[in-house]
């Protein structure tokens, strides 16, 4: 299937389906030397995977990567790396009496049309699973990023309709919806846990925010920094919108008020989020994505069969009540990902 990969220097393919037998991804650029272990990649994969708290799916499954090729006696050697996640709690026969329903808000019919042949289990390529395998290629960049002086940090700031009102990067690891204002996240735990009772879910925002990065990485016209990060948030399946710095607040601004003026000193304001004509300003990066309600909902709720005849549909089973704090570690690998490829080209380029 076309589509599975992402990067032109340090390029990601990910593989497997939610119910198959496992996914991963196979990641070529790296360069070699590099000391990796497993566990350098478990930590993050660690923060993605399900189960974590009430807020999320209750699938149990470990997510243990196994590195099966590319490094050899703790290094990478610069061949691609495979990383691979067996997936041990898969109950593809729950899908059994939905198979032939189309689910809303799902990708079971877009798929279908495409291909003419579909996964019922579990979404197949369109679940949220197949994230496992950007997080765990992530992990290796933040790694790489690091010894760059690169810091990518990601958490919720909007969440069920409450938003945060300060910034406390302590806190961020320490409540359930990976939000920066503690006040906030229990505020928004609470939300989440009624709309579950209701058989409902909710959506949010998440920020992301990088430091370290140094001016001039981005590849104008088609290239730039803020579209490629723009590429990489929206092949996130509930991602459904991005802005950069002011973002769609700039629209009501003034040029006088937008404008990043400079002095002695550097930029006095960060209204384009570290970005301007597509590379980078050596300012902070920041942006955030709206994150889609979760789909999967116990409430009836009306669709078509595959023959197309209307039909009630009850999606019951093991899923997230808000996806919000499990996307934050995909934002944190795709911005890794998309940073890693972005220093390589700049390299290339021999400025």
């Amino acid at each position: 299937m076309a589509g599975s990969s992402f990067g032109r220097l340090f390029r990601v393919t990910t593989f497997g389906e939610s119910h198959g037998g496992a996914v991963g991804v196979v990641l070529d650029g790296v360069m070699p030397g590099l000391e990796l272990s497993e566990q350098d990649i478990q930590k993050e994969l660690d923060r993605r995977k399900p189960g974590q708290s009430e807020i999320t799916t209750s699938r149990r499954e470990d997510d243990l990567v196994s590195i099966l090729s590319g490094v050899f006696q703790g290094r990478t050697t610069g061949t691609p790396m495979l990383l691979i996640l067996r997936n041990s709690d898969a109950r593809p026969e729950a899908y059994e009496p939905i198979k032939d329903l189309f689910r809303p808000g799902h990708a079971d019919y877009t798929y279908l049309k495409k291909y003419g042949i579909r996964d019922y289990r579990g979404s197949g390529r369109a679940s949220g699973r197949e994230t496992a395998g950007r997080v765990a290629a992530g992990a290796v960049a933040k790694k790489i990023l690091a010894l760059r002086g690169v810091e990518i940090l990601a958490y919720t700031v909007r969440a069920a309709g409450i938003s945060c009102r300060v910034f406390d990067p302590e806190a961020i690891e320490k409540n359930p919806l990976r939000a920066c204002d503690p006040q906030a996240a229990r505020e928004m735990a609470a939300a989440v846990a009624a709309l579950k009772a209701d058989e409902d879910s909710c959506g949010g925002v998440v920020e992301c925010r990088v430091r370290g990065l140094p001016a001039g990485l981005g590849e104008p016209v088609f290239d730039k920094l803020d579209a490629e990060l723009a590429h990489g948030m929206l092949s996130i399946g509930a991602v459904k919108g991005i802005e950069f710095g002011a973002g769609f607040r700039g629209a009501d601004m003034r040029g006088s008020e937008h404008n990043d003026q400079m002095g002695s000193g550097g930029f006095l304001s960060n209204n384009a989020g570290g970005i301007i004509g597509g590379i980078s300003t050596g300012e902070e990066l920041l942006f955030r994505v709206a994150v889609k309600p979760v789909s999967s909902i116990a409430r009836p709720q009306r669709t078509l069969d595959t023959r197309g005849n209307d039909a009630t549909i009850r999606t019951e089973g093991r899923h997230d009540a808000c996806i919000c704090p499990r996307v934050v570690p995909v934002v944190e690998a795709m911005t890794a990902l998309v940073l890693e490829d972005q220093f390589k080209r700049q390299t290339a380029l021999g400025v």
